[in-house]
């Protein structure tokens, strides 16, 4: 028996800002951040989980995360896994938190880092990958996991059964693929941040190229003339006949008459498709730019900002969205996940995650393992950003254009100790970075 004694939690930022990394249309300047929760039990085993921010915050979320967790101190592990559906639902059904939410918001994204430390730990117990112990799951175990209060209108667990059952006819076949590292290929947005100078981003379109990179994403909504410059930049890299495929990415920054008309400006491009084109709450909004697109051959993405599994089905019902792009820690951890990946399975589209941040390659190469493994039986890609993966024990790999899968037990985003101490903020005086002469760059510089 392994009980839960009590639980921790980092605030941890790294200057990204100085660099730009991470910049887009929207957010110019972030320090990409984690809210650390890290559950310590009676037994070796401790349970690691984060939520990503971009800085400013990340405090907030620190602070619902230690007020969530308490609902599961003193528990016992293998009774809060035995009906983890139940245990979702516990997690959510504090009344006085629920009315800060309900399920969305600064107390879901602490719902995902609990619920993910949650499934670390499990793992780590049972000495497999996450993405492991859901392949190794009955059917009837996969739908056990979901809360299915607000989706039967959608999906009802009887769907769910059927589903899973059939795509496990060749589950073993996918298996082996994965245990070759040949389940989840890779895309890269590192060549694509908006605050990069165009020679930077030609220069890194070409070392990703050479890499074996075959998808590009880039960020756009500066102002056309600047992004057709940019857009030709990079289809003079990757050309527009050699298998290569562009993706763009507006990061909400427009209205739907502003997105319909901008991207029909950069149509010659060929994009596969604009993610974030508008509002993440508006669905009529992106059936709209969907619809208006579709006849240019430019497919609609969302889902880094989506913030739970409701938002996801009417997406789908709706017909708004070419492509599902589940975040790892925005949904309340892996357990909404599956649930989206259910939903996308049913309506037919297909799931590229948002793994743009610290720890999201970690968190999502089993995400995106699960999917192809366990719900959708079909390949897809999955974004990979090449920054700040020294500080996790267990960093996610690329090999020939794929993520090499992850076979240690666990979540992948156990991060390292030195780390914690180097950026947590605002540390102490003499350790963090946050402490020293170089900090006051961020800590003095406009907020944007």
């Amino acid at each position: 028996m392994v009980t839960i004694t009590h639980i921790e939690t980092r605030d941890v930022r790294f200057p990204t800002s100085l660099d730009k990394t991470g910049s887009d249309a929207m957010n110019a300047a972030g320090d990409y951040s984690s809210a650390y929760c890290i559950l310590h039990t009676d037994s070796p085993h401790t349970g690691h989980g984060m939520t990503f921010t971009i800085g400013r915050g990340n405090e907030i979320v620190c602070a619902a995360i230690t007020l969530l967790a308490d609902r599961i101190r003193g528990a016992d592990l293998d009774t809060l896994v035995s009906n983890w559906g139940a245990t979702w639902r516990h997690l959510v059904s504090d009344s006085q938190l629920r009315w800060i939410g309900p399920e969305k918001g600064v107390i879901h994204l602490a719902l995902g880092a609990v619920v993910n430390a949650l499934w670390d730990l499990w793992a780590k117990t049972l000495g497999k990958p996450v993405w492991r112990i859901v392949a190794d799951m009955t059917p009837e175990e996969v739908v056990r996991c979901i809360d299915f209060r607000y989706l039967t209108d959608a999906l009802t667990p009887e769907e769910a059964v059927a589903m899973l059952e059939e795509t496990g006819k060749g589950k073993a076949d996918r298996i082996r693929e994965a245990e070759a590292s040949r389940a989840v290929p890779a895309y890269t947005t590192s060549a694509g941040w908006l605050g990069y100078g165009k020679e930077k981003m030609r220069a890194l379109l070409e070392e990703t190229a050479a890499k074996g990179y075959r998808h590009f994403k880039l960020k756009v909504g500066g102002s056309v003339e600047e992004d057709r410059e940019r857009l030709q930049i990079a289809r003079d890299v990757i050309g527009y006949d050699k298998g290569n495929v562009l993706m763009v990415d507006a990061n909400q920054v427009w209205s739907v008459p502003e997105a319909i008309d901008y991207m029909r400006h950069l149509a010659e491009y060929k994009p596969w498709f604009i993610e974030e084109p508008t509002s993440p709450d508006d669905i009529y909004g992106h059936a709209a730019i969907r619809s208006a697109l579709a006849p240019l051959g430019i497919g609609v993405a969302t889902g880094e900002m989506c913030q739970n599994r409701v938002i996801f089905k009417q997406l789908l019902q709706a017909g708004a969205i070419d492509v599902c792009q589940i975040d790892a820690c925005r949904l309340g951890g892996v357990n909404e996940v599956l649930a989206v990946l259910l939903l996308a399975k049913k309506f037919n589209v297909p799931i590229v995650p948002h793994s743009g941040g610290v720890g999201l390659p970690e968190y999502t190469q089993h995400l995106s393992t699960i999917d192809y493994v366990v719900v959708s039986g079909k390949k897809s890609v999955l974004e990979y950003v090449d920054h700040l993966h020294e500080h996790f024990f267990h960093p996610a790999v690329i090999r020939d254009g794929h993520y090499v899968t992850p076979m240690d037990p666990g979540y992948s985003v156990e991060m390292r100790p030195e780390s914690m101490e180097r950026f947590e903020f605002p540390g102490k005086e003499g350790v963090s970075w946050w402490r020293s002469e170089e900090a006051r760059k961020v800590l003095e510089a406009e907020r944007i």
